[in-house]
This record gives structure tokens, sequence and C-alpha cells, in this order.
């Protein structure tokens, strides 16, 4: 009898522990992620434009919302 009140403690012990855990890991995962792309942003119009330039080439507008459109549709 005792033997199965401690299995029962145990179990219950380990599933709540598992819950919060399982709330921590979400909420450390998008605090890290949200710093993450603060750090690190996607690519943007201006960030195309520089990459042309030292490549040696001078981009058009035209050029520019072209790439933009093809990255997006990847997303």
């Amino acid at each position: 009898m005792i033997l199965a009140v401690a299995t029962g403690w145990a179990i219950g012990i380990g599933a709540i522990a598992l819950v919060v855990g399982l709330i921590a890991g979400f909420f450390g995962a998008r605090t890290w992620f949200k710093k993450h792309l603060e750090k690190n942003p996607p690519v943007n119009e201006q960030m195309i434009r520089e990459m042309m330039r030292q490549m040696g080439r001078t981009p058009s507008e035209r050029q520019v919302k072209q790439i933009m459109n093809s990255m997006n549709q990847y997303k």
C-alpha cells in the first residue's frame, strides 16, 4: 500500500515538473528568438543594395524590388 502511494506521488511530481519545464522552455525559447531577431534582422532592401554595390553593380529600384519579391516567395 505504501509503495503504491509513493509511486503515485512520484508520477504526480514528475508530471508537474514536465509541465513546468515545457512552459519555462517555451517562454525561454521565445525570448531568445526575439533577441536573435533584434541582433540579426531579416534581409531588407538596404542590405540588397549594399550587397549589389559590393559586387560592383548599381542596382535599379526595379531590380531591388524583384529580388525582394523572389525572397518573400520562399518565406
